[in-house]
């Protein structure tokens, strides 16, 4: 019965036990464990752009899935993660300074590094009297097959012996580092010899020399270029370099520019000796090896990547042109297009870490960092495209470029950014897939001699870029994947 000088509410809220009542927390007082974690997490839960960022954090934490479940009530990590950013606004507080970007990259640093990896190929103007006689296999030039295969093997084992030696420096042990190359140098250029030596024919002993010369110095070349020697290469490749523009002007007698050659060859094989000789002074690593394995699809992205290079410079040779220089501004191109591509690859780094601190969402997050992307690729391809009009201009007895080569030569620069960017977060082992599998595919079109390599090429690279957009595409359009 309701008392006259109360109202209803008043009445419902006296309470009619009250020893009972003050025994028993109200169930409107008790603190959600999720809101006092929301709290906990603070600024970090607001900030995150994908679930998978906050479920990082809780397991980096410690928090198993029973534990979750018997303080939160959700099944495991992500569920918990997902609870937490639905109930956190999004805000990206801006910091005090501005944030440091650890992808900023010099870009001339970049352009020497470029310039490392393509003047080496003077080399075959002022090494072509080791390089005459008749036609090798496939009617290719004398000496080809061996230099192809030196130089493939060699590509592939220092592929994977500077992400061993990167490895180390990740541990920070630079004296390891050294010794990694010490050892794995040396070996690399003994068995690339060995491998030209294979695939030489009776008449191929100087092409087998210039082999093991190329097999020396792409063991000395990894050893600077992964200990940041980069300018003392570029010091060494100085006298190949004036001798083979010099050759290109007017003919040098042979034992001058073999002179010259074995000379620059004999001071990166020193510098290179020198950079790791610190490491028989030190004691051996007291840290746990690198696995081994973990180098073999960086190998295996070296040969395939290399392959595809190797084919676009013979590529009008085994269309049955006569000179394989017609080919050699696609492979020219390539090669100084790495300094370009190595500086947009840090550009690429910058802006999806820009991106991690001004988009709210994971689609948002993941529209500007394709947008990115496509931007950095582009500005490739122009570069690519210049670097292959310079070249075929300047280079002698050279048509132009048709639109099948350069269809070739662009399709073939997305292949490599791509792959190369895939490589620069850990993907390697997609890229590298898609590379063996479009080298293999041109290969078997070579052995069973189809009437059109360049439509074959064509197709393959168009596939294989494909391929490798949708897994730039899938993979990188996470947060996580930035982290």
């Amino acid at each position: 019965m309701v008392n006259r000088g109360t109202t209803g509410r008043e009445t419902a809220a006296r309470p009619l036990v009250p020893q009972q009542r003050t025994a028993r927390t109200p169930s409107w007082a008790a603190p959600d464990p999720l809101d006092r974690l929301a709290a906990q997490l603070g600024d970090f839960a607001a900030a995150a752009v994908h679930p998978d960022e906050i479920a990082a954090v809780l397991e980096s934490d410690g928090l198993s899935d029973d534990q979750i479940r018997e303080r939160y009530g959700v099944r495991n990590s992500f569920a918990l993660a997902e609870e937490l950013y639905a109930r956190v606004p999004r805000r990206h507080p801006e910091p005090d300074a501005p944030p440091h970007d650890p992808w900023r990259a010099d870009l001339r640093a970049c352009l020497l590094r470029g310039l490392a990896f393509a003047l080496p190929g003077l080399a075959y103007v002022l090494g072509a009297p080791l390089l005459t006689g008749p036609p090798g296999a496939l009617g290719l030039p004398p000496g080809t097959v061996p230099l192809l295969a030196g130089a493939l093997f060699g590509w592939t084992w220092n592929q994977g012996l500077s992400h061993r030696a990167y490895a180390w420096l990740g541990l920070g042990d630079r004296p390891a580092a050294r010794r990694c190359l010490l050892v794995g140098a040396p070996l690399g250029a003994l068995l690339g010899a060995l491998t030209a030596l294979a695939f030489a024919g009776p008449a191929d002993g100087a092409a087998v020399a210039f082999a093991a010369g190329q097999s020396c110095y792409l063991g000395a070349s990894t050893t600077l270029l992964v200990l940041g020697r980069e300018r003392a290469l570029l010091a060494a490749l100085a006298p190949l370099t004036a001798g083979a523009l010099l050759a290109l002007a007017r003919p040098v007698p042979d034992p001058l520019g073999l002179t010259v050659l074995v000379g620059s060859l004999a001071a990166v094989m020193l510098l290179g000796l020198l950079s790791v000789a610190p490491s028989l002074r030190k004691p051996a690593p007291a840290s746990d090896a690198p696995a081994a394995a973990a180098s073999l699809p960086y190998a295996l992205f070296g040969l395939g990547s290399g392959a595809l290079v190797l084919y676009a410079a013979l590529g009008d040779v085994l269309a049955g042109q006569e000179h394989s220089a017609l080919a050699a501004p696609s492979a020219v191109a390539l090669t100084l297009s790495m300094g370009p591509a190595e500086w947009l690859l840090y550009r690429f780094r910058s802006g999806s870490l820009a991106g991690l601190r001004t988009t709210g969402t994971p689609h948002a997050f993941r529209r500007a960092t394709l947008r990115t992307g496509v931007e950095c690729l582009a500005a490739y391809l122009l570069v690519l495209l210049a670097l292959g009009l310079s070249a075929t201009a300047l280079w002698p007895d050279t048509p132009g470029l048709t639109a099948v080569r350069l269809a070739d030569l662009l399709l073939l620069g997305v292949v490599l950014w791509t792959g190369l960017l895939l490589q620069s977060f850990g993907a390697v082992r997609g890229t590298a897939a898609v590379c063996c599998a479009a080298a293999l595919a041109q290969t078997l079109a070579l052995l069973t001699h189809l009437a059109d390599p360049h439509g074959v090429a064509l197709t393959v690279y168009a596939t294989a870029a494909a391929v490798q957009a949708l897994l730039v595409r899938t993979l990188l359009g996470r947060a996580t994947a930035h982290r």
